[in-house]
């Protein structure tokens, strides 16, 4: 194999220890073995600026690789490769070690590093993600908190809409004191609530025991707990955005993008589209993407990749939002595939498109220009057209097609 890096470092990362090996111009090949301790990784980085070594490869083995990136990639080219790339490259012999073909790959030019974001994203990625698992423990809670009012014979989420609305809260709170009468906590109710007073009374007659009351305590406690601790990690995410402002702000003028979702985008995918070589290539690393499986004229699976989860999940939530919004070109989109794809196929299609757009929106730095509702039918208007002549053909109509005159259509 020709070498284009001149001297390099393969790393075999475990838990416990690093593996490394050198090879370079004018460097015999030496390997060595490290612990991965702060100290010994200290000394790794000592040893390879002493034989001048330029660039480490190393496979994204779980958690493990992160702390040596945080040492090393100051003063290296760090290149993320994923084991399965490795793998795949012919000519692997049993007696080299997996360092040594690391490095030889590594300088031979032959491995594909992966997306590795700036240490401020990766802060935020990491808050961002937290944030989300706090936010799923808060609806699990929620929902355990409705299961035991079920068991207790407590049907008022069959009357309310929100069972942790304002009014749904208030009589919950007032049914754990046990002091009002069912017919003295429809005094909390406002709005059309009013008119739903005898449900309601009938509703929280249930047999709400000492055992009912501990467990729903504990669920509320703890998700004020979760609530206070998502407060102080938002504080901390506007504080690590406040360097990509401008992206920030712009992705929330994309329909269904709101001030979250334009967080863990950014976090996800970080500010500088110059990592990506296509926006193609973006969505098939977010595993967002439809498969492009064919084989003799016959297409196969297109099913998505895993790709990110995190993005994948935030685009899909922002693609249902964007769904329900008025006379926008995402919402037209949605309309046009969930009847003959489904509503999750459809949802995964305008995530799709939300991802395309945040891309050029990054890298151009322009908000979202937004096309209309009824974007895809004047695009498709000539096969509309043609259909619905057809159509009334069949049914034995003489069809004579004549647009109005620019002044009869302003008047219509």
């Amino acid at each position: 194999m020709e070498n284009i890096i001149d001297k390099g470092c393969g790393l075999d990362v475990h838990k416990q220890s690093v593996v490394a090996c050198i090879m370079g111009k004018g460097t015999e090949k030496e390997i060595r073995t490290f612990g991965t301790y702060t100290r010994e990784l200290q000394e790794l980085k000592e040893w390879l600026k002493s034989n001048g070594i330029t660039h480490v490869a190393m496979e994204s083995t779980g958690v493990y690789w992160k702390p040596i990136l945080n040492i090393l990639e100051d003063d290296f080219e760090i290149v993320l490769v994923n084991a399965r790339h490795i793998k795949n490259v012919p000519g692997r012999k049993t007696d080299v070690s997996d360092s040594e073909w690391i490095c030889k790959l590594l300088r031979a030019g032959l491995l594909k590093g992966s997306f590795i974001p700036p240490r401020d994203i990766r802060e935020l990625r990491d808050l961002t993600r937290y944030e989300q698992k706090l936010m799923q423990s808060i609806s699990s809670e929620k929902n355990r908190i409705q299961k035991i009012l079920e068991d207790a014979n407590i049907k008022l989420s069959s009357v309310v809409s929100n069972m942790f609305g304002v009014t749904a809260t208030k009589i919950v709170e007032e049914l754990l004191k046990g002091e009002l009468t069912p017919e003295e906590l429809c005094q909390f109710t406002k709005g059309r609530l009013n008119s739903k007073k005898e449900e309601i009374i009938k509703a929280v007659e249930g047999k709400l025991t000492k055992h009912h009351k501990v467990m729903i305590e504990a669920s509320l406690e703890h998700i004020k707990a979760m609530e206070r601790i998502i407060d102080t990690i938002d504080v901390q995410i506007q504080e690590l955005l406040k360097n990509h402002k401008q992206e920030y702000e712009l992705l929330q003028t994309i329909p269904g993008v709101k001030a979250k979702a334009a967080a863990c985008i950014i976090a996800e995918i970080g500010t500088n589209m110059e990592q990506f070589p296509s926006v193609n290539h973006l969505c098939s690393w977010a595993g967002i993407a439809p498969g492009n499986n064919e084989s003799a004229g016959k297409k196969k699976s297109g099913k998505i990749t895993k790709g990110s989860k995190a993005l994948k999940s935030i685009l899909v939530q922002s693609a249902w939002a964007a769904s329900r919004t008025k006379d926008t070109y995402l919402s037209a989109k949605y309309k046009s595939l969930v009847g003959r794809r489904g509503r999750k196929r459809a949802l995964i299609a305008v995530g799709h498109k939300i991802l395309q757009i945040s891309y050029f929106i990054i890298k151009d730095k322009q908000p979202y220009k937004e096309l209309g509702g009824n974007y895809l039918e004047l695009r498709k208007e000539q096969t509309i057209v043609k259909g619905l002549t057809k159509r009334l053909q069949k049914l034995g109509y003489e069809v004579n097609l004549q647009k109005p005159k620019e002044e009869e259509r302003s008047v219509a």
